[in-house]
């Protein structure tokens, strides 16, 4: 039987949240700038002119009983379109920005039992950088494929430990955030008052500038006269937004109103930065929808009939 196989990269390349103040390690393997003590510097926070050249060191710890060989490589982060965890592009893909601008010394780097090894790291700057932030990690990844399924179809992990990367190029920053298409889906039962009734408020969390920012949304639902229906500031945001990134998220309304009419805002703020949008809020019960549209068809047949009638007579 012909078997397929499949890879998978694992590991600590998707970083959700915010940053651990320890160094990227997933129990087999550690990666860290270099340091007299092992995690003093979690990540690499550094800063450069258009056209600069920075040298540093990075650090692979190897914490199993048996050698391990490393391939180095350098790669740009993004946010996940779930849920905006911190996560950094394969080697395959193309890398636009301090992906392809730093490189270690050495590609590959055997690390024996419970040692270390430190390689130099130098990260060329182009002159037509753009200013801002320009994240990514440098990634020390297992090549070896270790089988998931002896099936038709067998799935090879790959295991990877990436250590972020946050470079800033010098220049004028521009903090933009914005709350784009926002839609909301609303559940009710049939009969008003005969069970729960929920609404599922969806939006695109957008960065528009050059700069990482730490996002906070709130939500306000107004109904008629200005009322206030649901105010709250929502918790599943991602704690970093990369430069010229977005994210899809949601939001539960549970026991939203069955019979309503309103609107619907949503303000994202970040440092120097502040947006809202809305979109209005209509809720109105199937049974009730029905009869309202039963009274208005019987009503406009009969004037209809009148208007006949009278045309006949005349």
């Amino acid at each position: 039987m012909r078997t397929i196989y499949l890879t998978l990269l694992a590991g600590a390349l998707l970083l959700i949240g915010a940053p651990a103040a320890h160094a990227a390690d997933n129990g087999s393997w550690s990666v860290y700038p270099a340091t007299e003590r092992a995690g003093q510097r979690p990540y690499f926070y550094l800063s450069a002119d258009p056209g600069a050249t920075l040298h540093d060191k990075v650090t692979v710890t190897n914490r199993t009983d048996r050698p391990q060989t490393f391939r180095l490589y350098a790669a740009d982060a993004y946010n996940t379109a779930r849920d905006g965890g911190f996560a950094v592009r394969a080697r395959d893909e193309r890398q636009r920005s301090v992906g392809a601008w730093a490189r270690t010394d050495r590609d590959r780097v055997t690390v024996e039992p419970h040692g270390s090894v430190t390689v130099p790291l130098t990260i060329t700057v182009p002159e037509n950088a753009e200013p801002g932030d320009h994240p990514g990690a440098l990634v020390a990844l297992d090549e070896r494929m270790d089988p998931a399924d002896a099936g038709s179809v067998a799935v090879g992990i790959q295991k990877a430990v990436g250590a972020r990367i946050y470079l800033r190029v010098n220049g004028p920053t521009m903090p933009a955030l914005s709350v784009d298409d926002i839609r909301v889906e609303h559940t009710q039962p049939l009969v008003p008052g005969t069970g729960q009734s929920r609404a599922v408020i969806s939006y695109t969390l957008r960065n528009r500038g050059n700069v990482t920012l730490s996002p906070k949304v709130a939500l306000k639902a107004e109904g008629l006269f200005g009322r206030t229906l649901l105010a709250r500031d929502l918790k599943r945001i991602p704690s970093e937004l990369l430069p010229r990134q977005e994210v899809r998220l949601t939001e539960q309304w549970a026991d939203a109103p069955q019979l309503e009419w309103g609107e619907i805002r949503l303000t994202a703020s970040a440092r120097q930065t502040r947006e809202s949008a809305a979109v209005p809020y209509f809720a109105l019960p199937w049974l009730m929808a029905g009869i309202l549209l039963v009274i208005v068809g019987g009503g406009t047949a009969m004037w209809v009939r009148v208007r006949r009638s009278r045309a006949r007579t005349a």
